[in-house]
C-alpha cells in the first residue's frame, strides 16, 4: 500500500514494514546448478542438509565415518541400497547418506535419462522432478543443466504433465491468495525469469528464499536466481517441460488443480 507517497509491504497478515526494511532482510541465494558438455555417466546430486556419513548403509550399526557433507555440496551416486525400507546412497568409498533422515530429504538426486517423454519428438525438454524436486534439462538427447528446485507445497502441488512454456518475462509481478480472508495474500515485486508453462504455474527465480531442494511454493517452480537465468536464455517458446513424480504421491486428478501462484 501507499501512505503519503510511501510504499508499505504486508509481510505477514495485519504486518506491515517499508520498503527500505524490506530490503534489508536478507540477500538471493547464490545456488548455482552444474552444466555439461555431455551426459554423466551416473545419478548424483546436492546435499539438502549437513549429514555423516556412515561406512555401512543403515542404522544399526554406529559407524559413522567422522566427515559431514554441506548443505548444496555436489556427490555423486555410486550405489544404491536398501535398508529397512530406507534408500542409502554410496557417494565415496565407504561412505554412504541416508534417503531421509526424521522426515527431511537429504539429497536431491538427478537420474539422467535421455529418452524424451512421450510426445517430445524436438530432442528438447525440460524434466522437473518432484520427489527429488530436481530440474534436468535436455537438449539433443543430451543432458546440459541440471539444478535443485522448490515446487508447490500441499494442496498447491506443482501438476504432474507434459506442458509447453507459452509466455516469457524477464520481469514480472506475481500476486495471489487461496484463504476467503485473504490470509495468505502475497504480492512479489519483478519475479526475474518468469516461463509460464500451465496456467499460473511457471518457472521463475525466487529471491525470497534459499530452500532449494524441498516444497514451499503455491504451485510454481522456484530456482535461484542465477538458474532460472540459464534456464530463461535457453529455452524458446514451445519447449516442453515434463513434470512428475516418481514416487506417485502427488495428486494427477485435474480437480485438485486450481490456477496456481508463485
Amino acid at each position: 500500500v501507499y501512505v503519503d507517497g510511501k510504499r508499505f509491504y504486508m509481510v505477514e497478515y495485519g504486518g506491515y514494514m517499508t520498503a527500505n526494511e524490506v530490503s534489508r532482510i536478507g540477500a538471493p541465494s547464490n545456488f548455482q546448478g552444474i552444466t555439461f558438455k555431455s551426459t554423466p555417466e551416473r545419478q548424483f546430486g546436492w546435499i539438502l542438509y549437513p549429514t555423516e556419513t556412515k561406512k555401512s548403509p543403515g542404522f544399526e550399526i554406529d559407524d559413522y565415518t567422522g566427515r559431514e557433507v554441506k548443505r548444496y555440496e555436489v556427490v555423486q551416486v555410486f550405489d544404491v541400497h536398501n535398508v529397512a525400507d530406507l534408500n542409502w546412497y554410496l557417494i565415496g568409498p565407504d561412505e554412504w547418506v541416508p534417503e531421509k533422515f526424521e522426515y527431511q530429504r537429504r539429497i536431491g538426486r538427478v537420474i539422467p535419462n535421455t529418452s524424451p517423454p512421450e510426445n517430445v519428438e524436438n530432442g528438447r525438454w525440460i524434466e522437473v522432478n518432484l520427489e527429488e524436486q530436481t530440474i534436468a534439462v535436455y537438449e539433443d538427447h543430451e543432458l546440459i543443466f541440471a539444478t535443485l528446485v522448490a515446487s508447490g507445497l500441499e494442496p498447491f502441488w506443482t501438476r504432474p504433465g507434459l506442458f509447453q512454456i507459452y509466455e516469457k518475462h524477464e520481469s514480472a509481478p506475481m500476486r495471489g491468495s487461496f484463504e476467503a480472508d485473504r490470509s495468505d495474500a502475497y504480492y512479489l515485486e519483478d519475479v526475474p525469469w518468469t516461463m509460464y508453462f500451465d496456467k499460473a504455474r511457471a518457472l521463475h527465480g525466487a529471491y525470497w528464499h534459499n530452500k532449494f531442494g524441498r516444497v514451499l511454493s503455491h504451485g510454481c517452480v522456484n530456482l535461484s536466481i542465477g538458474d532460472s537465468h540459464w534456464i530463461f536464455d535457453w529455452a524458446e517458446m514451445g519447449d516442453w517441460v515434463y513434470v512428475w513424480d516418481p514416487s506417485g504421491k502427488t495428486p494427477t486428478d485435474p480437480s485438485a488443480y486450481g490456477e496456481g501462484g508463485a
